[in-house]
């Protein structure tokens, strides 16, 4: 049974085949996030998470213990976006704020034993999301897929400095 909007996936594929198969690739990587990024959510919500939520998930479960701005920055968001997002995880009981040492200026983040939990049930969604995006998908294409993506980050890290 499908979890995503079939048909809005669909759209945007017969956009890419028929409109504009030769279009930039810049637009081609945003609507290949934004239809796994749908597929995702569509799981995610099946557990009261909003993607929002699992951008911040993914960092903590890696290394808590981050400040409001250190989360910002590792999730690429400005500390207001990421200030009501903790405030709600925060309401769920994923996340607790903690000062360490006394120091009342930084704020630091820590998972919840729930927010810990989570990782066991929402890490496979996400890879059954990339499995299906990947099936039929040659080993080697992907390898090749990866190292260009990996090569277009670089390039424009270096051309930003």
């Amino acid at each position: 049974m499908p979890r995503t909007n079939n048909r809005e996936t669909q759209t945007v594929l017969r956009h890419w085949q028929e409109d504009v198969p030769d279009d930039r690739l810049a637009h081609l990587i945003r609507d290949a996030g934004r239809v796994l990024t749908k597929s995702l959510q569509t799981r995610l919500a099946e557990h009261s998470v909003s993607f929002g939520h699992w951008s911040f998930l993914r960092i903590l479960w890696v290394t808590e213990g981050l400040t409001q701005r250190e989360l910002s920055e590792q999730a690429g968001l400005m500390e207001p976006t990421t200030f009501t997002a903790l405030k709600a995880m925060e309401a769920k009981g994923l996340i607790e704020r903690r000062q360490l040492n006394g120091n009342r200026k930084n704020i630091h983040i820590y998972l919840t034993e729930k927010g810990r939990n989570l990782k066991k049930t929402l890490i496979p969604l996400a890879e059954e999301v990339n499995d299906i995006a990947v099936q039929g998908v040659e080993c080697e294409d992907l390898r090749v897929t990866r190292r260009t993506l990996l090569k277009i980050i670089s390039n424009i890290a270096e051309a930003n400095e």
